[in-house]
């Protein structure tokens, strides 16, 4: 189809329409977990599914906005839109709102206006065209250090907030470098930094008590354990590496030694200074260790419980006693899903995972049939957010992940994620849009 064609016989409707029908599925959902066991009026604006009804409204308009606008505006501006979210970000920590110990929030009378929601559009935007702008692959030393930076700066200052499931979601745009030529190498250096950290949290959860040393023995026989792993390594270099690579390899060992330990220590001491009691507790909570507090797991305990009383087909739209009754907290927001598991059940659940899935497939198929690099960059980073949300929110709503409050996207209550993430897909569907005529 070409470009002369209209706008809206160019885009992607089986996208639009996967937002639409999330978007749809969110506000009966937030309507349930917020009008306790009353009936729903839709029409009081001062309510929460009264708002979302305008979220929605102003998502849509905002959408239909970015279809008119041609591509190339997109990717002159990337740098431009990157600045504003770093200047929002910075403005946040010096005048905005605290909520729920996070200082992440500009405040209009009764309208709350989140930033770090708005900089992952900006990010994924300037991600694409600083990669857009070289041939050569991000495997090249410059080019990763250029892409951590912008990915970093946003991240720092989120993390300042603190914000750390948002962080965790930036940390997710790691998947572009991958399709942009990163080494696996590093992917073996992501999965060992994770069994690092299991064994970290694991070992300094102040379990194990020795009195020799103290209560953080076990973490120092952590690191005497990866301090021996590794002269193991160096002794036996000679045997297993051919000679002209046993210095390269030697170098690689000692600097690894170092790293690992040292990130073992810093994670050590975030976990021990910088986490609130209640944040390290959650995470204690969902690696099996006890930690003497009978509601350090209350959320997820009775979100699994809410989504398993909802069995095949769920108890039908605001029949669900926990939903109606607010026994889990948040449940218009980061617990959303479970009052589509009590609700709408196994078949509700599974429906909402099937469509989310197929959204995040049909993302990487526009990615993959771009003929600029742009678009393709962008759409690998939308894929990648989006991924991040979905993992984490239905994983610690199912106590496969750490309570750090994210939302659903397009599903949990909020202005700001709403329209954050309409941004930044119809951003992408405008740019497949041009897909005909090489942006750059």
């Amino acid at each position: 189809m070409r470009r002369t064609a209209p706008i809206f016989q160019r885009i992607d409707w089986f996208t639009a329409a996967a937002v639409m029908a999330l978007m749809i599925i969110g506000l009966f959902n937030v309507a349930s977990a917020t009008s306790g066991a009353d009936a729903v009026d839709w029409f009081d604006w001062g309510n929460k599914q009264g708002k979302q009804i305008i979220w929605v409204a102003i998502g849509i308009l905002f959408a239909a906005t970015i279809l008119l606008i041609e591509g190339e505006f997109f990717i002159k501006t990337a740098v431009i839109h990157y600045g504003f979210n770093l200047l929002t970000l910075l403005a946040v920590l010096a005048i905005g709102k605290t909520i729920g110990g996070a200082k992440s929030w500009f405040s209009f009378g009764n309208v709350g206006i989140q930033p770090s929601e708005f900089a992952k559009t900006g990010t994924a935007l300037m991600l694409a065209w600083l990669l857009s702008r070289t041939s050569e692959k991000i495997a090249t030393r410059d080019n990763l250090i250029k892409a951590i930076i912008v990915i970093g700066i946003p991240a720092g200052l989120i993390l300042l907030q603190p914000d750390a499931g948002t962080v965790l979601v930036f940390g997710g745009l790691i998947f572009v470098f991958y399709r942009e030529g990163l080494s696996g190498n590093v992917l073996m250096g992501v999965f060992s930094a994770l069994l690092i950290t299991v064994a970290t949290i694991l070992t300094g959860a102040n379990q194990l008590n020795y009195p020799v040393i103290g209560s953080h023995s076990a973490v120092f026989m952590l690191w005497g354990v990866l301090l021996g792993i590794g002269l193991i390594l160096w002794i036996t270099t000679p045997y297993w590496i051919v000679p002209r690579r046993r210095k390269f390899v030697r170098r690689v060992i000692l600097i690894s030694g170092i790293a690992s330990i040292g990130f073992s220590g810093m994670l050590h001491g975030g976990m021990e200074k910088v986490l609130k009691p209640h944040q390290r507790d959650r995470i204690h909570v969902l690696f099996g260790i006890d930690v003497g507090n009978p509601d350090a797991d209350y959320n997820i305990r009775h979100s699994k419980a809410a989504i398993g009383s909802g069995s095949w087909t769920g108890k039908g739209f605001l029949q669900g006693p926990m939903t109606a009754y607010g026994f889990v907290p948040e449940q218009e927001t980061d617990f959303i899903f479970c009052t589509i598991g009590e609700e709408w059940g196994f078949f509700g659940s599974s429906f909402v995972l099937i469509l989310f899935t197929g959204l995040l497939v049909r993302i990487l198929m526009l990615a993959e049939r771009q003929r600029s690099a742009f678009t393709r960059i962008y759409a690998y980073g939308v894929a990648s957010i989006l991924f991040m949300h979905y993992l984490i929110n239905v994983g610690m709503v199912i106590g496969l992940a750490p309570v750090i409050g994210i939302p659903l996207p397009f599903v949990s209550a909020g202005g700001s994620s709403l329209i954050g993430f309409t941004l930044l897909i119809f951003i992408l569907l405008r740019l497949d849009a041009e897909r005909f005529t090489v942006l750059r």
